[in-house]
């Protein structure tokens, strides 16, 4: 039989095919870093420049997953009289507001394992990791840092936050979505005087009961009809 002589490529040309086959590959992945890229500033809130729930649940279970539990915390902030200044001195004004809540929550995260939030409105929330014996007091700095007056053209607005606390040491083996419905629950329970900031979720808190996807008692959580 035959042999069958087979050409070896000279090194330059074996050069130019390695190049060529890598020249898409490597123009996907400059796509798709720049892609993502452009994912993750649309996902972030336009105002605030802050993220958005998923990345606050996915950051709270990466501190849950690698960080001692006890040190982590959740915590959601609600804006007290937000309407009132809407109403009073108009949207923009408003506007401003969530910006300078949005400016005091990342200047406050910067140098600690914390990511702030904006929920939606003027709803807020940080998830942390913070020694057991300082976090409850920290995080009343924290509030009172966010309830500083805002100047606005001319104007001094003087703003409210309601704040309620869910300790992953007080839910053991909960994910992050269980302690943000923890500290929503108390959140609420400190806006309607139910309960003295700072308070902290409890279990039942945790489970509160919702009506369709909302806690009852929430804003927009109506009692659904029931059949006669």
């Amino acid at each position: 039989m035959g042999s069958i002589l087979r050409a070896r490529p000279r090194f330059g040309q074996h050069a130019l095919l390695v190049t060529t086959a890598a020249v898409p590959v490597a123009g996907w992945s400059l796509h798709a870093v720049a892609l993502h890229r452009r994912l993750a500033a649309a996902r972030k809130c336009q105002l605030t420049g802050l993220p958005g729930r998923p990345e606050l649940l996915a950051y709270g279970d990466r501190l849950l997953r690698t960080g001692r539990r006890d040190t982590v915390h959740l915590v959601l902030l609600d804006g007290d009289g937000f309407k009132a200044v809407n109403d009073a001195h108009g949207h923009a004004a408003g506007d401003a507001v969530i910006r300078a809540l949005g400016r005091r929550l990342a200047r406050w995260c910067t140098g600690r394992r914390a990511l702030a939030a904006r929920l939606g409105g003027d709803e807020f929330a940080v998830a942390t990791a913070l020694p057991p014996a300082a976090a409850l007091a920290e995080l009343a700095a924290l509030r009172e840092q966010l309830q500083q007056p805002l100047r606005y053209e001319g104007l001094t607005l003087r703003l409210g936050v309601s704040a309620g606390i869910a300790r992953a040491a007080d839910l053991p083996g909960e994910p992050c979505s269980r302690l943000l419905r923890g500290a929503d629950a108390a959140m609420y329970q400190v806006k309607n005087g139910r309960a003295v900031f700072p308070y902290c979720a409890s279990r039942a808190d945790a489970y509160a009961e919702t009506v369709n996807g909302r806690r009852l008692g929430r804003r927009g959580a109506a009692q659904p009809e029931r059949a006669a």
